[in-house]
């Protein structure tokens, strides 16, 4: 997968940070978190906040990122092994984890992007990034990106906290379809992503140029009504 700003979401990736809780108690609504609105009043568009709503899981909490996570970022985007299959070369320093960080910060308030930052409940110790972005505010669809510590892979991490933020996308966002660019090598992201109800819709080849290398594109997608039938066939 693919994420901004060209970042390809990685097969998995983050480091470990201390963190803290995000400032927005609670889940907000659509109507809460709205700042603009298109004339409709059933079609609201909550795509700016100052602040992101926190998400529970069983296991974790994504949350609002700050600047005492520059050096877990650092050492997120910094490990090759979680930059292999992006669209940029891996941080080479904290000033490259600094300027990300004010780039987030800047298109979250513009309503282009939104990025969480994943922790582990209990210890707040951050595992990764779960971003929503490039938003279609008029035909209600985002793009999907993700990435879990090298360290963390193989425990069901991606797929709890995506399945969580597909489900506010697609309950409190009101998106009606959700996208993802997988470089076919990454092969864990795929599977992540099929469990959770994407499907394969296309391939492009030699999409991205990285290093010097021509890298090819999966495209997957997921209709708010084909997740709605898996979750309510789902088991209890």
């Amino acid at each position: 997968m693919r994420f901004w700003p060209t970042l390809r979401a990685a097969h998995f990736g983050s480091n470990t940070a201390c963190c803290r809780a995000s400032r927005f108690p609670g889940v907000p609504t659509a109507r809460q978190i709205c700042i603009f609105c298109d004339g409709n009043s059933r079609r609201r568009r909550p795509w700016l906040m100052q602040h992101l709503p926190q998400l529970a899981t069983q296991r974790l909490r994504l949350r609002q990122l700050d600047s005492g996570d520059i050096p877990a970022l650092f050492r997120v985007f910094s490990d090759p092994r979680v930059t292999r299959y992006w669209s940029a070369p891996p941080f080479s320093d904290l000033q490259a984890a600094q300027q990300y960080l004010g780039d987030i910060d800047e298109h979250r308030r513009t309503g282009t992007l939104l990025q969480w930052g994943i922790a582990e409940l209990g210890t707040d110790r951050v595992i990764g990034t779960a971003t929503l972005f490039r938003w279609d505010k008029v035909h209600r669809r985002a793009e999907i990106g993700f990435a879990i510590a090298a360290d963390d892979w193989g425990r069901g991490y991606a797929t709890e906290a995506i399945g969580r933020l597909i489900k506010y996308g697609f309950v409190e966002l009101e998106l009606n379809r959700f996208e993802a660019d997988v470089d076919p090598r990454n092969s864990a992201s795929l599977r992540v992503l099929e469990k959770l109800g994407f499907e394969r819709e296309g391939y492009s080849p030699q999409r991205f140029l990285v290093a010097e290398e021509w890298q090819d594109s999966v495209i997957l997608g997921l209709l708010r009504q084909d997740w709605q039938n898996r979750s309510s066939s789902a088991p209890a």
